[in-house]
């Protein structure tokens, strides 16, 4: 870190704003900034995977840009703790070997993620407090500031450049009565508006939604209505990192005489390291191992678990499916799910909510209950937001498109962002100088993905392959090779997932039939490609013409 900022000319400087993730899609939030020789990185988020993507653990960005600019790379800033801000830090950080500054509580989970893997245990992560400049490089000069969001320690970060200042407000909403008690900090925003903001980047989730988010306040009446109402049990699932939502949990649990247990390894380790560092506070004897909850009455317990989400791997849904080793759901149970589905976990989640339901669980969920309120402003924030900087340009980020574009609609009703309004996706490139602003280039910036420990990147055709498999199933071919390099009889077939059991072998017979009859005696010459493909050919027109199905086809040759 240097202090002899700024030094170059804003007359020559050029600034660069390169989306990576969380522009036209929920998740795996990060931005590039660049000027000059410096790059700076906002956020390093993960996505949750759809159903279409059979196989799939997690989501993270593509750094690939950065990578090829890694020594050009100053820092990774983090605004806060959630997943899609933080998660993809442990795969990222291999291959780029820079800092990241982070707030307490924020610096505090990072440390938790890192220390699981042997590659991450040693990187550098730095706590940062709000309104404390720093300085990374020749070019940008980065100072955080309180906002509110679902978690303590959430920040925007004001970013200062040789062309003027960029704010970025992370996620956000404007809570008067938050849990942690920290307000978000409007007047150093109104300082920041009243000398010229350059570039605004903003939070558009919720852009949507009209007039204002409600107060965390709102959910902890809920949860105490819910305890006292409930007879027995009371489980509540909700995101690991939500530490705000535990401690209402902790707090209304405490009112109601009942002690609290953590299922989940995520959540377990994230409540030690919480508690550690004072973002968590309970009564000595409020919080018991999970083990010890069935030596109290049912009445004087609380469950905290993962799986809002619908994971197929998480804690609630091993509960829901009758498959935990640690919690067996009982008549009177109350399970309350304190989130609302991530876009296209829609369906896991309402599963969830079915085999819950089937095992006698009384269960409260957004649509039915106030048990969760969202983190992020809607549309008046939003306005407030807009007014109170007054950018001359601006983006609107975190959101998928129809998000983004709404909460430029906002920009455009309010007169604000002169110079330019820019819906950008990942990928594009904003180039801002003294001249103006327009979008210059791409780059790739599509999803990586990851299957435990394997990475998958997106020209990969194994989604495509698993896809295939799940909605058509799959068919082998086995031929026989003789020591001349003739493909011989007879053929043999075996399929999995194609036809039901009992039409199975008329089909696998047929098939087989078909294709002893084009390549019996066929010569291989030397080319097992060849024959592959030739036997795949003469499967898949007899299979699409007598049975209309399309499943994968694997052509096997084996030395006789």
């Amino acid at each position: 870190m240097v202090s002899s900022f700024p030094t170059n000319d804003a007359a020559g400087a050029t600034l660069r704003l390169v989306p990576l993730g969380g522009l036209g899609e929920i998740g795996k939030n990060m931005m590039a900034l660049e000027c000059g020789e410096d790059i700076i990185v906002i956020d390093c988020g993960i996505q949750f995977p759809s159903e279409d993507m059979p196989g799939v653990d997690l989501i993270i960005p593509d750094v690939s840009y950065l990578v090829a600019r890694s020594h050009r790379v100053r820092g990774i800033l983090i605004t806060h703790g959630h997943e899609d801000h933080i998660g993809a830090l442990p795969w990222v950080l291999p291959d780029l070997e820079v800092p990241v500054y982070a707030p307490r509580l924020a610096h505090g989970l990072i440390q938790v993620k890192l220390r699981e893997r042997r590659r991450t245990r040693d990187m550098a992560v730095h706590a940062i407090e709000p309104e404390e400049p720093m300085d990374f490089g020749e070019n940008f000069r980065a100072t955080w500031f309180r906002v509110c969001h679902s978690i303590p320690d959430a920040m925007g970060i004001c970013v200062e450049t040789p062309l003027g200042t960029i704010i970025h407000t992370g996620d956000f909403k404007i809570d008067h009565t938050p849990v942690d008690g920290h307000t978000i900090d409007l007047p150093a925003l109104a300082g920041r508006g009243a000398d010229g903001v350059l570039l605004l980047c903003s939070d558009s989730t919720y852009a949507e939604l009209p007039g204002y988010t409600p107060s965390e306040q709102v959910m902890g009446s809920a949860l105490d209505r819910a305890m006292a109402d409930a007879s027995g049990r009371v489980i509540i699932a909700t995101f690991a990192s939500l530490i705000s939502r535990i401690q209402q949990v902790i707090t209304a649990a405490e009112k109601h005489g009942r002690k609290v247990a953590f299922v989940g390894r995520s959540m377990v380790a994230n409540v030690n390291m919480a508690t550690e560092m004072d973002y968590l506070n309970a009564r000595p004897g409020t919080i018991i191992p999970v083990r010890e909850a069935d030596n109290w009455p049912p009445n004087r317990v609380v469950l905290m678990t993962t799986g809002s989400q619908g994971e197929p791997t998480s804690a609630l849904v091993r509960i829901a499916n009758g498959e935990s080793r640690d919690v067996e759901l009982v008549e009177g149970d109350t399970v309350i799910i304190s989130a609302t589905p991530i876009p296209g976990n829609e369906r896991a989640v309402s599963q969830t909510i079915d085999n819950l339901l089937r095992q006698g669980a009384n269960v409260l969920y957004d649509r039915i209950a106030p048990v969760h309120v969202h983190g992020h402003a809607s549309q008046e924030e939003l306005k407030l937001m807009l007014n109170i900087t007054r950018p001359r340009y601006f983006v609107p980020v975190h959101g998928e498109y129809r998000h983004l574009r709404a909460h430029a609609q906002l920009a455009w009703d309010l007169d604000v962002a002169p110079d330019g309004i820019f819906v950008l996706e990942d990928g594009d490139i904003l180039e801002i100088n003294s001249e103006g602003a327009s979008v210059v280039d791409s780059i790739p910036a599509g999803p990586i993905y990851l299957d435990g420990p394997t990475v998958i990147d997106t020209d990969s055709d194994i989604l495509r392959e698993r896809r295939s498999l799940a909605r058509d199933g799959v068919v082998v071919v086995c031929a026989g090779l003789d020591g001349d390099g003739n493909i011989l009889g007879p053929v043999q077939v075996a399929a999995s997932g194609f036809v039901e059991q009992h039409d199975l072998p008329e089909a696998l017979r047929g098939l087989a039939e078909a294709v002893e009859i084009e390549v019996a005696g066929l010569l291989m010459e030397n080319n097992r490609e060849s024959a592959q493909a030739k036997i795949r050919k003469v499967a898949r027109q007899f299979l699409r013409s007598n049975l209309n199905k399309r499943p994968m086809i694997i052509p096997v040759i084996l030395d006789t």
